[in-house]
């Protein structure tokens, strides 16, 4: 004789199993992950790359390895390109992003591409800007650059790891436009794979001026080999970079602030995006990455998922208004 279970029971029964499916189709990464740094080694985005990388893996979130690779080139359009069009359904490829990448596609710098080919998965922080020159330079604050370029706007030549009209050089115009300094277009800039490059021309004296990011530059810092003008943030930074003034002390109110973050390929599995939105969200909180924070001048900022992808897309029509303001795009 057959017995019936309550319908409680048989509820309580059917929420198990669905739950035990869930769990058995969930997604799991591979126990291997890529992330692409869109440059060369030194850099800030081969920074994003390897030190979450390392994390993921001491934190136990990927099994075996997240290997780096750097794929530099236009500004970021290479390693852009090479995820919409080569690997666009790759479940276990990150790759590091930041202002810059908002900027190339606000300007229309990757021909044929749009921001929503791709899935924007979160960010880590936020890396403010610097201008900085070498020990030996003649200038000794923001001020004297500006006032150089006031009298001749070729004066000075800058060196930075994005493409021409890129975030880094965008830093230079907004400083110099808020200092009054005229014909902004006339600026010299020089672009190079990555803020590692950038810098060594500076240090090395072939460039004069170098604008990038906090996190790009401890070592030189370290070593003495450079003198940084100015941080465009809000306030001086947390140890070891409060020694650095703001360009808001010297008269000048540039504050310009990089995330730092990631995006997967477009037609990545639904699961595994969601997998590293929520992974980003855990890893952002924990105190390893907090201390890496701190080591490397990266102030609070994390936005992820839908919230994220909302982001990018303002960011981009502001980059591209402003862009349009400063005379870089038409």
């Amino acid at each position: 004789m057959l017995k019936y279970l309550p319908v409680k029971s048989v509820l309580a029964f059917s929420a198990s199993l669905a739950l035990l499916s869930t769990s058995v189709y969930a997604y799991e990464p591979a126990r291997s992950a890529e992330c692409i740094a869109p440059a060369n080694p030194g850099g800030g985005w081969d920074f994003t790359c390897r030190s979450v990388g390392k994390t993921l893996v001491d934190l136990d979130y990927v099994k075996g390895n997240v290997k780096t690779v750097n794929m530099s080139g236009a500004g970021g359009g290479v390693a852009f390109a090479h995820t919409v069009t080569k690997r666009k359904k790759d479940s276990a490829l990150i790759v590091a992003a930041s202002t810059a990448t908002t900027t190339r596609l606000a300007q229309g710098q990757f021909p044929g591409m749009s921001a929503d080919q791709v899935k924007w998965v979160g960010t880590l922080g936020a890396d403010y800007g610097v201008i900085a020159v070498s020990k030996n330079s003649p200038y000794q604050n923001l001020n004297q650059v500006m006032d150089a370029l006031k009298k001749d706007p070729k004066s000075v030549k800058f060196a930075g790891g994005s493409a021409s009209g890129g975030w880094d050089h965008l830093k230079v115009l907004l400083a110099a436009k808020e200092a009054k300094v005229d014909n902004l277009p006339q600026i010299k800039y020089l672009s190079f794979n990555g803020g590692s490059e950038a810098l060594v021309q500076v240090v090395g004296g072939h460039v004069d001026a170098f604008t990038g990011d906090i996190s790009e530059i401890k070592g030189f810092l370290d070593s003495g080999d450079l003198r940084v003008l100015a941080v465009l943030s809000e306030s001086r930074l947390p140890k070891p970079f409060d020694t650095i003034p703001t360009a808001i002390e010297q008269g000048i109110g540039t504050i310009a602030p990089n995330w730092r973050g990631f995006y997967v390929p477009g037609g990545a599995d639904p699961e595994s995006y969601q997998w590293w939105v929520n992974t980003i969200d855990e890893l952002y909180a924990t105190p390893e990455w907090k201390s890496i924070m701190v080591k490397n001048g990266l102030m609070p900022f994390h936005k992820t998922g839908e919230e994220f992808t909302q982001f990018v897309d303002q960011q981009t029509l502001n980059i591209r208004l402003l862009s349009i303001d400063i005379g870089l795009i038409k």
